[in-house]
């Protein structure tokens, strides 16, 4: 029977023949039977027992083709005329092993011609016995639902503390596929975790009894636990409350200690919905929230929550404005050559001095034309922990017909900021573009105030345009802004008042 074997390996995508062993140094080469062999997704991946691993195969129809020892390959009926399309899919069973190499794919023709081939990338089967665990690098690592990804990166699920232990159980290109409860996973980039060595335990804990009390600035709930565990927390409405997710934790509380200065939460209880999730439920006492943070302290978790200002007015409280992009990060631009990084300045700067007559103290991100991270920005605002945050910034599209002011959110307990901004940017003059919430940008990420974002009008339409570079309009949107902060506030407040009366005896309301 004739054989030859034929590595071939990525390169053939690029046009290269490959090498063939065995013939002469001046004999040419055939053309080669696989064109291209594939892990589908195209990426390097771990996968664990009960994961399904897909490969695909382009080469000479009619032919036999096995991976991983003999797993068979299907040819797939010709499409719009490209036949040789074979795919395979493997069941990664328990006791499987594979060390983070390329698979290995055959080839076998009618005739008896064998060619060989290996993935571009390489594949990992994961042994329980042996968790792969790995730990958050900084106070801005975060989780993502899935392997989505557009400008603004993956779908995030929230933000997790330094040296959270995290459990891997897969890997898809950057990014680690994290166990968090036997029912429950979410992705992470490599660019913000640390792969510890193997030998360690899945994290799991007990928890403590706990304590809830409060200080000058923020009310405080702390809850020991014997290891850093992830988290997952949601602002929910009706009634307002902080739900805080802990997986891996199951209850061992025996009481919870309510001490003194407690002036935003409620009664504080817990759930465990799950044998691995504890929940930490944490009723608010107002309707409009103004943010919160957690951290670990040693293995204590803390929630500090945020109270309202003692004084809804703009007198007195601090806001943070944010200049979007700036240095070389140019944002988007017009036909007259206007730059976002540039207008968006300009009206910041505007908005800086309604904000400061209005006796505001304003926390600005940026006052020049410099180059600053979003990561920078947000530890920064950490710093000064303002009262709410608005970030302008410039909106652009392919079309040019495309006009209008829009407001953006990302949690819908900040929907209120984003909303008073959009009504009073529209009254302007401006056309109406759209209220937009869980948008996934990283100053919309913060849960410690609240936020929103303004693209203020589209430079790509020559109309906008030219109101974006007016002085005169740029400080028009400059009161406006100031104006839905105002509005905000001033709704917040009569919220608390509604919601005051509401639970006061009739009697006592009139």
């Amino acid at each position: 029977m004739l054989k030859r074997v034929l590595y071939v390996v990525w390169v053939l995508l690029a046009g290269s023949a490959g090498h063939l062993l065995g013939l002469p140094a001046n004999a040419q080469s055939p053309v080669p039977l696989i064109s291209s062999f594939e892990t589908v997704p195209a990426a390097n991946q771990w996968l664990s027992p009960g994961d399904q691993l897909h490969v695909r195969l382009i080469g000479q129809p009619g032919a036999q083709v096995t991976f991983l020892n003999g797993q068979r390959l299907v040819e797939l009926p010709p499409v719009q005329g490209k036949s040789g399309i074979y795919q395979g899919t493997y069941v990664v069973q328990p006791g499987d092993t594979l060390h983070d190499r390329p698979l290995e794919v055959q080839l076998l023709t009618p005739d008896s011609v064998l060619e060989v081939a290996y993935s571009k990338n390489s594949v990992r089967f994961m042994d329980p016995a042996m968790p792969q665990l790995a730990v958050t690098r900084s106070a801005l690592s975060y989780l993502n639902y899935g392997l989505g990804e557009d400008r603004l990166g993956g779908a995030k699920m929230g933000y997790l503390d330094s040296l959270v232990v995290l459990h891997l159980t897969g890997r898809v290109g950057n990014q680690y596929r994290v166990q968090l409860a036997a029912s429950q996973q979410a992705w992470v980039p490599e660019e913000v975790v640390r792969l510890l060595p193997p030998g360690g335990f899945v994290p799991a804990s007990l928890t403590g009894s706990w304590s809830v009390q409060g200080d000058s600035l923020y009310d405080y709930v702390r809850i020991p636990l014997t290891a850093k565990l992830p988290y997952r927390a949601q602002l929910l409405q009706n009634p307002t409350r902080l739900v805080v997710d802990v997986f891996g934790a199951t209850s061992n509380t025996n009481w919870i200690t309510q001490r003194a200065g407690v002036q935003e939460l409620g009664a504080v209880y817990y759930e465990q919905p799950q044998p691995d999730v504890f929940r930490v439920v944490l009723p608010l006492r107002h309707r409009q929230s103004w943010g919160y943070h957690i951290r670990y302290q040693a293995n204590t978790l803390v929630v500090q929550v945020t109270r309202p200002p003692a004084k809804l007015r703009l007198r007195g409280l601090v806001v943070a404005v944010d200049a979007g992009h700036g240095g070389t990060n140019v944002g988007a631009a017009g036909a007259s050559g206007a730059r976002e990084k540039d207008l968006t300045l300009a009206i910041a700067q505007k908005l800086r001095r309604e904000l400061e007559q209005a006796g505001a103290r304003v926390v600005m991100t940026r006052e020049a034309d410099v180059s600053m991270e979003i990561s920078e920005r947000v530890l920064l605002l950490r710093r000064q922990r303002p009262a709410l945050l608005v970030s302008v910034h410039v909106n652009s599209a392919s079309n040019t017909a495309v006009q209008g002011t829009s407001a953006f959110y990302r949690y819908v307990a900040f929907r209120p900021l984003a909303a008073a901004l959009y009504q009073q940017m529209q009254a302007t003059g401006l056309a109406g573009w759209g209220l937009v919430g869980n948008f996934n940008f990283g100053l919309n990420g913060p849960t410690e105030y609240p936020n929103a974002l303004v693209e203020t009008a589209f430079v790509s339409n020559p109309a906008d345009e030219q109101q974006l570079i007016s002085p005169a309009s740029q400080q028009q949107m400059a009161e406006a802004i100031t104006r839905g902060v105002k509005d905000f506030l001033k709704e917040t407040r009569a919220d608390g008042l509604r919601g005051w009366l509401g639970k006061k005896p009739a009697l006592e309301a009139k």
